[in-house]
């Protein structure tokens, strides 16, 4: 199947398609007019990677999670420490941008909105520490 085909039925736009390709992740077959043809075992691949995305996890532990998912005699301990470790990537993202929300509504709280100039935001965003 063409490229076009290939990204309606995984959800993966064909620039994602090229750029997996790109870095290793994806190695469809071409054809002797060098176009690319994806076969099943692609779009498994593509399917893979666009749950893996949607999980947030980074491009370098998806190549580690797909070499897992292609070795049959992998232990899963390994994909269980992969994933632990990036929950708690996401938990500590979670909490940064939950302090950032924080710092936003302390400083919004301040703002006095109206026609005067004075705003502890920009001030803040300036460096000027209210």
């Amino acid at each position: 199947m063409s490229i076009g085909e290939a990204a309606r039925a995984s959800g993966v736009s064909e620039k994602m398609i090229r750029h997996y390709e790109a870095i290793g992740l994806l190695r469809p077959a071409r054809q002797e007019n060098g176009y690319r043809s994806y076969a099943a075992q692609d779009l498994a691949v593509l399917r893979f990677i666009r749950h893996a995305r949607d999980l947030a996890f980074p491009l370098e532990d998806i190549r580690r999670l797909l070499a897992l998912w292609r070795d049959r005699d992998r232990a899963s301990a390994e994909v269980r420490r992969l994933a632990l470790s990036h929950v708690a990537a996401l938990e500590a993202k979670a909490q940064a941008l939950q302090a950032m929300a924080t710092s936003l509504k302390h400083l919004a709280a301040h703002c006095h909105g109206d026609d005067r100039p004075d705003c502890p935001i920009l001030d803040e965003l300036e460096g000027k520490h209210p």
